[in-house]
């Protein structure tokens, strides 16, 4: 386990990875991520796939289509 500190970065904040951390995950420079927060608390940190992100938003606009039937369903 490693720790880090929240960094000022421009107008905004951010966490530096080490690079063993980075190579761990086989993640570089550049490297597009999808950040998600766990009901928990904790953040994961996933490569980005692009079909993924297609898919979720699709599933968005059906659930906004579909949305007063899915709210029954949810009764």
């Amino acid at each position: 386990m490693t720790t880090s500190k929240i960094r000022q970065i421009g107008n905004s904040q951010g966490v530096v990875l080490p690079k063993e951390i980075l190579a761990a995950v086989n993640a570089k420079l550049g490297d597009e991520v999808t950040v998600t927060v766990t009901a928990e608390g904790a953040i994961q940190l996933q490569p980005y796939d692009p079909n993924i992100s297609a898919q979720v938003e699709k599933a968005r606009d059906i659930a906004h289509r579909y949305r007063n039937a899915l709210r029954e369903l949810a009764k």
